[in-house]
């Protein structure tokens, strides 16, 4: 039997996070959680098998760009497919995230089928940045 992928949700709401983790496992994804991006790099730093990350870009303590930016630096993971979540989508912060390595950007709302879509595609292949909305 094939594991199933473990996707990280970073986002600073407890029911962001809740609502992603039910979309996600639903469609038999494996979901782990961090409230910030702090969390999100220590939960990869314990967990070798996250298949992808999907962060929220505004958060308290270490934004989710900041936290893709530290994780592409550090080098252990430079495949790992990260995709950023946000309410608005600026040039400025598509570039900085396209240039820091994430893997595409979900503005909400959030259409679940292709949310799963997406996290599916970059879970299995090694699919180019990717829009979902």
């Amino acid at each position: 039997m094939a594991v199933a992928p473990k996707v990280l949700v970073v986002d600073h709401t407890l029911f962001v996070r809740q609502q992603l983790n039910l979309t996600l496992t639903g469609a038999g994804f494996t979901v782990l959680e961090a409230s910030d991006g702090e969390l999100g790099l220590l939960q990869v730093e314990y967990h070798p098998d996250v298949a992808m990350v999907l962060s929220e870009v505004d958060m308290p303590h270490m934004d989710g760009l900041t936290m893709l930016e530290r994780l592409k630096a550090n080098g252990a993971r430079p495949a790992l497919p990260v995709l950023m979540l946000t309410a608005h989508a600026p040039l400025p912060l598509l570039g900085r995230a396209k240039r820091a390595g994430a893997r595409g950007w979900i503005v909400r709302p959030i259409k679940p089928e292709h949310l799963v879509e997406t996290v599916r595609r970059l879970t299995t292949s090694t699919a180019t940045y990717a829009r979902a909305s």
